[in-house]
């Protein structure tokens, strides 16, 4: 499993500032800023992190973080996907202040990669939004930037696309604001730098990017059928091809995000005709996952793959009650 972590610095700031303890008047509304479906085709992958200490959690005390994060990560599920094209959008209008441009995408693990040292938002964009306000987008991808310093930009115009650039190991979009060169978390801008488990979705977001936006630990990122046992890299990258009858294995794949220590995964596989063919059921996790690839199949029967439909079905269980559940059918 990667380990997830990446790091961000400012375009133009030194240090990292504190998280605000309130937000300041004539806050912006933001939309969602970037042109996908949360818990569809995008999920929230980190928070900002809340803990004044060493330790990290988020604005709902909770574990969707790291230490130092000053920012919220909306993760595509794919390379495949970012490759396509998904446009980062102003959350809120504004002038852009600065930008940067020309960093390449690639993942700081793959081999070769080079040093990211002092470009760690990768490309990046700043929108100016008055009495002090920014809103900064980082790990764009190069080339994509639509906009120049001194662009007026309205709420939800397209400004980039989706990339890899920066310290990061997988396509997201960073978003941070502050006020006055101060970090504020955009859910819970009212609240004081510790974490409040009960604090409401609505922030400083619209109402309609709130409903999109809801708190939950654990998402479904992919799922899928395969012909064979699946890497993190095939996922990521798009490379499985799709079973057939004359496959030589079928394989039901889930990667999941922020999974908990102590769930219980499992997977099923039926067949046509109803027949359980696979019931998997993994032991408890033994530590936090904050990315989790697990598969489970067999091998072609001697008279081949009936026709039909087969039905997958993923589910978490944590602490005696299903929390995730994603089930999903290949047609043969």
């Amino acid at each position: 499993m990667l380990p997830l972590r990446h790091a961000l610095i400012a375009l133009a700031l030194a240090s990292l500032p504190a998280v605000a303890d309130s937000a300041p008047a004539a806050a912006p509304h933001l939309v969602l800023p970037i042109a996908c479906q949360p818990g569809r085709t995008c999920e929230v992958q980190n928070y900002v992190d809340r803990d004044p200490g060493p330790g990290a959690r988020d604005w709902r005390c909770g574990p969707r973080t790291y230490q130092a994060h000053t920012g919220v990560d909306i993760r595509l599920p794919s390379l495949a996907v970012q490759r396509a094209g998904v446009d980062v959008l102003a959350a809120a209008p504004g002038t852009v202040s600065r930008l940067r441009d020309g960093v390449a995408d690639i993942s700081i693990r793959a081999a070769g990669a080079p040093s990211v040292a002092g470009q760690e938002c990768g490309n990046g964009i700043v929108i100016s939004h008055g009495d002090g306000w920014e809103t900064q987008y980082c790990h764009l991808a190069k080339g994509s930037l639509k906009v120049k310093a001194g662009d007026r930009v309205t709420a939800g115009r397209p400004i980039a696309r989706v990339g890899l650039s920066g310290n990061t190991e997988y396509p997201h979009l960073h978003l941070t604001v502050r006020h006055a060169g101060q970090l504020i978390d955009p859910f819970a801008p009212d609240t004081p730098i510790a974490c409040d488990p009960k604090a409401p979705v609505a922030g400083l977001w619209t109402p309609a990017a709130a409903a999109q936006l809801p708190y939950q630990t654990g998402a479904v990122l992919n799922a899928g059928f395969a012909d064979r046992a699946a890497t993190n890299d095939d996922v990521e990258g798009g490379g499985l091809a799709t079973p057939t009858a004359a496959s030589p294995a079928l394989l039901a794949y889930v990667r999941a995000i922020d999974l908990l220590a102590g769930d219980l995964v499992r997977i099923t596989l039926v067949a046509p005709d109803g027949a359980t063919l696979v019931d998997s059921r993994g032991p408890p996790l033994d530590h936090d996952k904050a990315q989790w690839l697990v598969f489970a199949g067999k091998k072609r029967p001697a008279a081949g793959w009936p026709r039909g439909v087969y039905r997958a079905r993923y589910e978490v269980t944590r602490a005696g009650a299903v929390v995730l559940v994603r089930a999903f059918n290949l047609t043969l």
